[in-house]
């Protein structure tokens, strides 16, 4: 692959590059202008391709168009013309991109790569970074803004000050975060160059670190001012937003903090200057349960709808847009949804199930406004769900793995028996049903063939399992994370990481380009899904976090106490 070099010693030829990438990029941007502005589909015309940016070599032009955000090469570019749709299929443009995301030091993806989504992949990475990073730095400088404001206003005289703490949730900057900032979006680190595999393996410095800085500078000044109007919903969180929007974002840290302007004691403190606000918003759900919150539920694709579920015997469905609760579930004539705790949740489509100490799984049908449709009893304890498409399974405390029709009178389909211990974690897919127990194993069952396909003895035992594409993630009970590769039913540990958890790991979400944990160690993680992990930021909270869900770029928190945490983009 021929990409220009720069040495150190060549400072002409380094300028001579950067001029033509940005005379390129100059081009590009024009074309993106005009196709936003034009219905129609852009096609350049033939004497603009012989002298334009389409006449240079098909590896400049997919090294140029690395530095646009992924959103916009999957979908902007493909609007330009039929030429430029095909850079988002060039499979080594999206390896370098990951790569350069992840870190040269960190491997990516932890499992295989055949059939892997990169650019899925790739704009869940920057999306991540963009949201979490912001967030973390954003924290931090108000934390240490707030602090100063309490020094400054502190009474000379012995007088008690201001008081409150945080019970929401801290967040502080997580391993690594230092790095994974400046590697966002459109370059690397300006201490580090950009390298790409050469024919024979050997790594190629593509563009030093002052010619990244200064080629990131003059883009950045382009996409704001020549096509300002096409990248103002993608880059809005790059923006300078006056200070009152940005003073006033609902994070958690501020819950219980009086107000920056007046503290209360009479004596009023300057507005913080205009800063960036953060690209989330985090909300606190009505306090609705009388007793801790055990698991916690988005639905409905959208991130709009969540279910918890807590040791109140009561299943309780909210409105994230209005934040204010929907219903509690129940049967008529029942006071509770269930008759003792309520430990787990799982749905598909309509459907929704619950399980509980009560050794039954309740089904609920939100398409009828979340009326009772069936109660299964299981004999044990449930401390596990999976739905899916053809069938709800259940772990439970007597070491078994149930598998249920719903649509049946007679629900029971089979009792799967492969472990020692309780089953505290699984996860399914049409073929494949991946358990853990406290027995310490790891065990596969086809479901097509009826049998068992492999045990795999852990020196830990697993709490929380995901499983998507070929790679299962799980957390265990010492705060450790693992990490599986999961092809036509074998299943091989890859590796093991320690993330910075201290005690059991009570949740996990992985998709192709986000890892989310949490953990009774009162903390909540954000990570991206390389060897090892890069966290991005750490979430606190005053109690030990039981469980968490995410879709469509919201996380919802179960923070240990009858109270859950929401938080996503900004709108």
């Amino acid at each position: 692959m021929f990409v220009p070099q720069v040495n150190e010693g060549e400072g002409n030829r380094g300028t001579h590059c950067t001029k033509i990438i940005n005379l390129c990029l100059s081009n590009l941007l024009s074309l993106l202008t005009t196709s936003h502005s034009s219905s129609a589909d852009i096609s350049p015309s033939p004497s603009a391709e012989s002298s334009g940016l389409l006449s240079l070599p098909w590896e400049i032009l997919t090294h140029i168009v690395s530095y646009l955000p992924v959103h916009f090469v999957v979908n902007v570019l493909p609007k330009v013309c039929h030429a430029l749709s095909n850079v988002g299929q060039d499979r080594t443009s999206w390896q370098l991109r990951a790569q350069r995301l992840v870190g040269l030091r960190a491997a990516f993806p932890v499992g295989p790569r055949e059939d892997f989504d990169w650019p899925g992949a790739c704009l869940q990475m920057e999306q991540l970074i963009t949201c979490w990073s912001g967030e973390v730095e954003h924290v931090a400088r108000q934390n240490q803004e707030d602090e100063e404001r309490r020094e400054q206003v502190m009474p000379q005289d012995g007088e008690p000050g201001v008081g409150g703490q945080d019970d929401g949730g801290e967040v502080e900057v997580g391993v690594g975060v230092g790095v994974a900032v400046q590697e966002v979006a459109y370059g690397v680190d300006e201490a580090m160059e950009v390298a790409v595999e050469g024919e024979e393996g050997e790594m190629q410095h593509v563009l030093g670190g002052d010619q990244v800085a200064r080629l990131r500078e003059e883009l950045e000044d382009r996409l704001e001012g020549d096509a300002a109007a096409l990248m103002e919903e993608e880059m809005d969180h790059r923006r300078v937003f006056i200070a009152n929007e940005g003073r006033d974002a609902v994070l958690n840290h501020q819950e219980d903090l009086p107000d920056h302007r007046n503290l209360g004691n009479g004596q009023h403190v300057e507005a913080r200057s205009p800063s960036p606000p953060p690209a989330l918003e985090c909300i606190t759900l009505p306090t609705g349960h009388i007793a801790h919150v055990n698991s916690v539920l988005l639905l409905g694709g959208e991130g709009k709808v969540c279910a918890t579920a807590s040791r109140d015997w009561n299943v309780k469905l909210w409105d994230l847009e209005l934040g204010s609760l929907l219903q509690t579930m129940g049967r008529q004539g029942d006071f509770s949804s269930h008759r003792g705790w309520v430990w787990c949740l799982a749905s598909q489509g309509p459907l929704l199930a619950s399980g509980g100490f009560d050794s039954t799984v309740r089904l609920w049908d939100l398409q009828a406004g979340g009326a009772d449709r069936a109660l299964i009893r299981t004999g044990a304890a449930v401390l596990c769900l999976s739905c899916q498409p053809d069938m709800l399974l259940a772990g439970t405390f007597d070491k078994r793995v149930s598998m249920y029709d719903t649509r049946a009178a007679a629900p029971l389909v089979k009792i799967i028996r492969m472990h020692s211990n309780a089953v505290m974690c699984l996860c399914a897919d049409d073929k494949y049903i991946i358990s853990g127990s406290k027995d310490c194993t790891v065990a596969v069952y086809d479901r097509r063939a009826g049998k068992g396909l492999k045990r795999l003895r852990l020196s830990s035992y697993l709490l929380s399992m995901s499983y998507s594409g070929c790679e299962v993630w799980a957390g265990d009970n010492g705060g450790k994370l693992h990490s599986f590769s999961m092809q036509a039913g074998t299943l091989k540990p890859v590796s093991q990481f320690d993330v910075g958890h201290t005690a059991l790991i009570t949740g996990i979400h992985r998709s192709p380009g986000s890892l989310y944990t949490c953990s009774s160690d009162c903390t909540v993680k954000v990570h991206i899904p390389s060897a090892p992990p890069r966290t991005l930021s750490t979430l606190h909270y005053q109690t030990g976090v039981h469980g968490l869900s995410v879709e469509a770029g919201v996380l919802a928190i179960a923070s240990g106490d009858v109270r859950v945490q929401v938080w996503r983009p900004r709108k």
